[in-house]
């Protein structure tokens, strides 16, 4: 038999009701929030672990959804296929890099994205060009993704870049990180980072991200993008903060 901490799905529970509103609002990045507000209270590799499953299945239904929207088939399968060898690659630096190591590099990984979100907003991406990068871009957001449990310093910027249409946007992404999490799902499992408590966990965490989904869409429509932007991006610089401060000063 297995037991699990209340106080550990309470928190666990939080923080994907978290990345759903984030979802629900922006069609992506659940474990921008997510896995930072978890990592700070427990460890890295049991963030990664929690999400994994959720980041399968809620991609799954959401790129399903938009399917009609995908992008054109050679960007679309060296972008995800990147994702999915990079991952494979994240996930043997998560089960063999000390924790702290782990903690820095995804705080300074998600104040690198906040920077470059900031810095900048208006910068646009070629087709020509994004074609051309779609497979390295995708190798690296799936080792972000494997160690860190967030690609979104390389994928979600890179697609932002080229200024889609929020249904091809989703669709897109979504693809990547379905693909991406199956394998990722399969190294995990093999190292012995997703047990059966940890995938029990994502299940649950599934749930809460998916009833949050609606009103992170709802809160979309009552503030402005660029603001509901911002007070996520001050948000992820706190967290990344704490966990900086704990690592280096505790």
């Amino acid at each position: 038999m297995f037991e699990i901490d209340l106080s550990i799905v309470a928190y666990a529970l939080m923080a994907c009701a978290l990345g759903g509103l984030l979802k629900g609002a922006t069609g992506a990045g659940a474990p921008v929030i997510g896995v930072p507000v978890l990592a700070a209270m427990f460890d890295v590799q049991f963030a990664v672990a929690v999400f994994v499953t959720p980041n399968l299945l809620t991609n799954v239904w959401q790129g399903w959804h938009f399917r009609k929207s995908l992008m054109p088939l050679p960007f679309s399968i060296l972008f995800a296929g990147g994702g999915a060898l990079g991952a494979i690659v994240g996930t043997y630096l998560l089960a063999g890099l000390p924790s702290d190591i782990l903690l820095i590099g995804m705080a300074s990984v998600v104040l690198g994205y906040v920077g470059f979100r900031l810095l900048n907003a208006d910068w646009v991406l070629p087709y020509t060009q994004a074609i051309k990068l779609a497979g390295p871009v995708g190798v690296l957001g799936g080792m972000l993704q494997g160690a860190t449990g967030i690609s979104a310093p390389a994928s979600l910027t890179f697609l932002n870049a080229l200024k889609l249409p929020r249904s091809t946007f989703i669709a897109t992404i979504s693809l990547f990180f379905a693909i991406m999490s199956t394998t990722q799902i399969e190294r995990m499992a093999a190292v012995g980072l997703l047990t059966f408590d940890r995938f029990l966990l994502g299940l649950g965490a599934t749930g809460a991200i998916l009833a949050f989904m609606p009103i992170g869409s709802w809160l979309a429509t009552k503030v402005s993008r660029d603001t509901f932007d911002k007070v996520i991006l001050y948000l992820l610089v706190a967290i990344s903060l704490k966990i900086l401060i704990e690592v280096f000063f505790f």
